[in-house]
């Protein structure tokens, strides 16, 4: 099996050193990025398994770095926040990344969310077809591939997996603490508006796309899709 590889984007080399040598003691391979610019050069030379990414770098700002490589891939990246940029959190999800954690954080902390992050992108240990089909809407779990009407929508993972998971148990009702558990796949250190964030950028991909179906909110509880 070869090692992932993990890209670390920080300018605190501190940060930086120490994430490092835990990833490694738990078996990854790893390489450093100190500002944006080298970021994206280290991502196109490197071609990790899973970006760290600080939001606040030298030259390219981490929001920046992330819509770009997203532009063109769906490798994993968590962010990394100072503590309170409940702003930055937000935008930094809206821009597609899979998860993020606030500084100071554990490094049991870290690695748990980047083991759950890769289970959820490892489909070799299970063969089994997981796909929902609807009208105007096919979501496939074994191909990341999200297709409304006959276009195949870019979508990040865990945007795809939310989607799956509500139509995969149609009309049923999901807390959001519920949804960040079984969809997030541990015992998630974030709060609910990660859901939040999640669910309104689905929406826009999916307004208008066929009326027998659709997300929607209940109100003080949750949400559910909604199949009529």
């Amino acid at each position: 099996m070869n090692e992932l590889k993990i890209l670390v984007v920080d300018d605190d080399t501190n940060i930086c050193e120490l994430i490092g040598l835990y990833l490694k003691k738990e078996g990854f391979k790893v390489d450093f990025a100190y500002d944006g610019e080298a970021a994206l050069q280290k991502y196109k030379s490197f071609s990790p398994d899973l970006i760290i990414l600080d939001i606040m770098l030298p030259k390219i700002d981490g929001i920046r770095v992330c819509r770009e490589i997203r532009a063109e891939s769906n490798v994993p990246i968590i962010m990394l926040t100072a503590k309170g940029e409940t702003f930055d959190k937000v935008l930094g999800l809206e821009m597609g990344a899979d998860d993020y954690i606030v500084k100071p954080f554990e490094a049991k902390e870290l690695a748990a969310r980047i083991k759950a992050v890769l289970r959820r992108y490892d489909t070799n240990s299970e063969n089994e077809q997981k796909d929902v089909s609807l009208p105007g809407l096919y979501i496939s779990i074994t191909n990341y591939e999200l297709k409304i009407g006959d276009k195949v929508i870019d979508v990040p993972p865990k945007e795809l997996e939310l989607l799956y998971f509500l139509a995969s148990h149609p009309n049923k009702v999901f807390t959001r603490e519920q949804l960040l558990e079984d969809v997030w796949d541990f015992d998630y250190y974030g709060d609910s508006r990660t859901v939040d964030v999640h669910v309104k950028r689905l929406r826009e991909k999916l307004e208008g796309v066929n009326e027998n179906w659709s997300l929607k909110t209940v109100w003080g509880v949750g949400y559910k899709f909604e199949v009529k």
